[in-house]
């Protein structure tokens, strides 16, 4: 079954999936951050076939999420390399973690947790504040929709 292109729709959540909403395609974003970078040390670690995996890489280098270098280390092969945009995903990865650990898990927790390198200890919860810095839910916050002027100023900012 074709999927349906999510790349003009007006909701910025559903265009952000058309390009990395594919579980595999996360897998690889998550492993891109803990240093991953060629084609076989994404294998080894998905246990995803060759074709689905070629796939994937091809479709995040092709959205701009991933880059192709030569390798670092001289040899013949190439490298995915976290591009710019690919970067700004990491709040999401994050975010999702820390989801995962409060919902997922029993009270024992899972078996790992992401600490900040530079004082050892695991990272406080991600939260969303207002301008002037009150902590907000989503019963705080609404869409507005901007008019068509205003879209065509802020679609440019891409």
């Amino acid at each position: 079954m074709k999927r349906k292109s999510l790349e003009d729709e007006s909701c910025p959540i559903a265009r952000s999936l058309g390009e990395i909403g594919e579980w595999w395609s996360l897998l690889i974003i998550r492993d891109s951050f803990l240093g991953k970078k060629r084609f076989g040390e994404f294998e080894k670690s998905l246990g995803l076939a060759k074709n689905i995996l070629s796939a994937r890489l091809q479709s995040l280098v092709n959205h701009g999420v991933l880059e192709i270098s030569p390798a670092s280390d001289g040899s013949a092969y190439q490298e995915y390399n976290l591009s710019a945009k690919g970067k700004k995903l990491f709040p999401i990865l994050v975010a999702l973690r820390q989801w995962g650990e409060s919902c997922l898990f029993d009270e024992s927790g899972p078996e790992q947790i992401l600490v900040d390198k530079k004082f050892g200890k695991k990272i406080k919860p991600i939260e969303i504040r207002s301008q002037d810095g009150r902590l907000l839910r989503a019963d705080d916050v609404r869409i507005e929709f901007l008019t068509p002027k205003a879209k065509k100023k802020s679609s440019s900012k891409k």
